[in-house]
């Protein structure tokens, strides 16, 4: 199980309250990586819940590759 980032820096307003964090390169390079991973997982679920045909990769690239002649 992946933990939560605890960021150890805050940026704060006038008024003291945090609007912001600072990260490490390191943590910052996670969190781009969870957010791809969970942008791939919904575009997933997006094509499951679609109902379109499913067809095979290299059937599809050969249909764009027809297209484009």
């Amino acid at each position: 199980m992946k933990t939560a980032l605890k960021p150890k820096k805050y940026v704060t307003d006038r008024r003291g309250q945090k609007i912001g964090v600072v990260l490490s390169i390191e943590d910052y390079k996670k969190v781009l990586a969870e957010i791809e991973e969970l942008e791939s997982i919904r575009a997933y679920d997006a094509a499951k819940a679609s109902g379109d045909e499913v067809i095979p990769f290299s059937k599809a690239t050969q249909e764009i590759e027809r297209s484009r002649k």
